[in-house]
């Protein structure tokens, strides 16, 4: 990359967190706390770090295991980074954003039914508000600080990236904690950015209206059934341009060849992602070629869409949906909350065992995939979307173990390789019954 384009990639850097922070950021910068727990190979989080240095804004350092107070690494009475470093800005990936959920979630469930309740009310008078546009000073302050305390008490923007984040949970994190959630969409090709949500915008489920540094356009995809001509929405794979495009790959030129081709004069980068083009101007990320697989009957499903509302049950850690044209079903490996997991155990009279013998125990997992798939139906999903078999894991997916990318997005190739064993097994018993 030459310096013209390492130009282009910081000024377009700066432009697009500027949009963001704004209407945020103090005039005083000296008020302001960013965090900073992603690794720095996610170029979100590298752009973010950079940019708030050179404005003089105080960098925070943590990691995803030592973030609440219930996170993993955090030894019980001790406090998490968040409640330490009381940040005002971060950045942050779906995964993330679900395990807070549950944490507060969790949080609000220990202080009695009563209380539950109470939670749950002001969370949905604080999103029927919020969405008109009005906020809730005295409810923020009397019924909801406990939980904005949790996460430091001075947050004021998140921005969501590198995944599509469910609209749940998005709604409920703005609700809850009395913060901006922004989502925003863009690859490392595209120097972290290509189009974010305004400032005002309270909508779920979208990633906003491209920037300025980007042009941006859809492309039918005639496999996946998604055309520009669709009713009441243009839908296709998004193609983005502009000179915020990368020159390719490093020392792959047929992958290069692949994704970065020339058309009407201009440069377009082929991102593999599915979007929905929205009548104001804003794009809604919702499918990715890669995630589409076809059953044995026919029927298309979308994988990522299924684990992003599976994702939100409180059992769930994370997951990985698979399927294909040789069989009928879907399975699903399952990373469990060890709490709620022994919570199940417990139920079933195996509250005494440790978490590899729950993770291995049938009875356990059938009745995890029940309640899961009841879950699922709750969210909307239909049948053949429903995970029938599933697998809890004992290992944790991490960027360490190449099983997910530096943005804890799920490497399904290498997931697949490693549970190839456990894959087979999920589907032995349907072939032995004569069913693929």
């Amino acid at each position: 990359m030459g310096p013209f384009h390492i130009y282009i990639c910081f000024l377009e850097i700066k432009l697009f967190y500027e949009f963001i922070w704004k209407d945020t950021l103090s005039t005083n910068n000296e008020r302001d706390t960013y965090i900073a727990y992603l690794p720095a190979a996610h170029v979100l989080e590298l752009a973010a770090e950079c940019f708030l240095t050179y404005l003089g804004i105080r960098v925070g350092f943590s990691t995803p295991q030592t973030l609440t107070d219930f996170s993993t690494a955090v030894k019980k009475g001790e406090k998490g980074d968040l409640k330490v470093l009381k940040p005002t800005l971060m950045v942050a990936v779906p995964l993330m954003l679900d395990r807070i959920r549950k944490s507060i979630i969790q949080l609000a469930g220990k202080e009695g039914t009563f209380t539950r309740l109470m939670f749950d009310f002001a969370v949905s008078y604080k999103k029927f508000w919020s969405e008109k546009g009005f906020r809730t000073p005295r409810l923020d302050k009397k019924l909801l600080k406990t939980y904005k305390d949790f996460m430091g008490g001075e947050l004021r923007v998140i921005m969501c990236g590198s995944a599509p984040l469910s609209p749940d949970t998005q709604t409920f994190i703005r609700s809850c904690l009395n913060v901006q959630v922004l989502q925003g969409y863009g690859l490392t090709e595209t120097a972290a950015c290509a189009t974010i949500m305004d400032f005002d915008d309270y909508s779920s489920g979208r990633v906003g209206a491209p920037v300025s540094t980007c042009k941006l356009r859809l492309v039918s995809w005639k496999e996946g059934n998604y055309f520009v001509t669709d009713k009441p929405n243009p839908r296709g794979e998004v193609v983005i341009g502009g000179d915020c495009l990368t020159l390719g790959y490093f020392k792959n030129s047929v992958q290069t060849q692949e994704a970065f081709k020339i058309e009407g004069g201009d440069r377009w980068f082929y991102t593999g992602d599915i979007g929905e083009m929205m009548p104001d101007g804003t794009l809604k990320i919702i499918d990715r070629k890669k995630d589409l697989v076809k059953l044995q009957f026919g029927e298309y499903i979308a994988l990522g869409k299924v684990e992003a509302e599976l994702k939100t049950y409180p059992l769930i850690e994370n997951i990985c949906v698979f399927g294909n044209g040789l069989h009928t079903y879907l399975i699903a490996l399952i990373i469990p909350n060890p709490m709620h997991l022994k919570s199940l155990a417990k139920e079933l009279g195996r509250g005494n065992v440790s978490f590899e013998e729950m993770c291995s125990d049938e009875e356990i997992a059938a009745e995890a995939a029940q309640r899961i798939r009841d879950f699922g139906k709750r969210c909307g999903l239909i049948g053949s979307e429903l995970p029938r078999k599933i697998k809890l894991c004992v290992e944790d997916w991490n960027p360490e173990s190449g099983l997910v990318t530096a943005a804890f997005k799920l490497r399904r190739k290498n997931i697949e390789n490693h549970y190839r064993s456990v894959i087979d097994s999920l589907y032995a018993e349907s072939r032995q019954n004569g069913s693929i």
